[in-house]
């Protein structure tokens, strides 16, 4: 017997948005056009885009958790990407 054919597979969904850095005299702000109102900030660049990734995976985490439930072996990863 396979051991494969028991194992639970996993499904994955990517959400991707644009996320703008601007600069504010003591590090950046970040707005995601695609979600308004959504604004965090970072001393840093790497630690704005870690700031966006936190604060839009908490976002969609209670818009998820307010929806019905699909699946519950679903999994969810979040990708910022940083446009130049």
């Amino acid at each position: 017997m396979n051991h494969m054919n028991h194992m639970k597979q996993k499904r994955e969904k990517v959400f991707e948005y644009e996320a703008i850095f601007s600069p504010n005299g003591s590090g950046y702000t970040v707005t995601i056009p695609k979600l308004p109102g959504l604004v965090t900030e970072g001393k840093n660049l790497s630690e704005a885009k870690m700031m966006a990734r936190d604060a839009i995976r908490c976002h969609l985490e209670a818009i998820l958790k307010d929806a019905p439930a699909r699946s519950s072996s679903s999994s969810h990863r979040i990708r910022v990407l940083a446009m130049a």
